[in-house]
């Protein structure tokens, strides 16, 4: 017992720096507005869930210093594959932000609810409801088994190349952006159509006060295009969020 007792406690140990970093940055469960008790109280039943899994992919009998550079880089791990995943849910406010920039609602600012700070309301509008389609469609359990897999792609043997690392945090930023941009299209074909359209006007017509008339018009099309193209935009992101997810599973 005196020697089963410390070797399972640094499993634990090892698989639950993993899967708390992990669960702490998770779209839908890693938000600021959720309990840090609640998602402590996930991480720790996710680990002992995981543990007869990861178990045995351990090394046995590790030293003090080889112990603590393998914690390092499960936590490294986790930070790496929770923070690709979190950049591409901010393809939402990405998104959110050119739209409210091409309707006129760039000054319309409020407090975000997921991550804190100020960001455009359109913008938060979009994550939260991203977000609650995540838990609808079941793409958390998609993120739950990532985890899972990740122990079958990236088993623990200290730090992660620094390369490979890299790599996925470049691909990951360079998909949040683009999905971002692909989501908010139609609203930028709709401002330089707009805007072009308020250019010939003021050419044809000098005495008219563009100004007035183009804001509230700006601001009244743009809600409907919204409106309209909210599923389509929302489809889109659930899509390619599972694309990632799966990516990350190896699927």
């Amino acid at each position: 017992m005196t020697l089963v007792l410390p070797e399972l406690a640094a499993a634990f140990m090892l698989v639950f720096a993993r899967v708390g970093t992990l669960v702490m940055l998770l779209p839908g469960i890693g938000e600021q507005m959720i309990s840090p008790r609640l998602r402590l109280a996930l991480a720790l039943l996710m680990t002992l869930v995981l543990l007869p899994l990861a178990r045995p992919l351990l090394p046995a009998a590790l030293e003090p210093p080889a112990m603590i550079a393998l914690l390092v880089g499960e936590i490294a791990v986790g930070l790496v594959l929770g923070l690709a995943t979190r950049m591409v849910v901010a393809a939402l406010q990405t998104a959110g932000n050119i739209v409210a920039q091409q309707i006129g609602l760039a000054f319309a600012m409020t407090v975000d609810p997921t991550m804190g700070g100020q960001q455009a309301a359109i913008g938060n509008f979009l994550t939260l409801l991203g977000l609650t389609l995540i838990f609808v469609t079941d793409l958390h359990h998609l993120a739950i088994g990532a985890i899972r897999d990740s122990y079958t792609l990236l088993p623990p043997a200290g730090v992660p190349a620094t390369g490979d690392a890299a790599a996925l945090a470049i691909k990951a930023v360079g998909r949040g952006f683009s999905l971002g941009v692909q989501l908010a299209a139609p609203f930028i074909a709709f401002g330089i159509l707009f805007n072009l359209g308020l250019g010939v006007l003021s050419r044809l017509m000098p005495q008219l006060q563009v100004f007035f008339l183009a804001l509230p018009a700006s601001i009244l099309v743009g809600m409907l295009i919204l409106l309209a193209a909210l599923g389509a935009v929302m489809g889109v992101f659930v899509a390619d969020l599972g694309a990632f997810l799966n990516d990350l599973r190896g699927r």
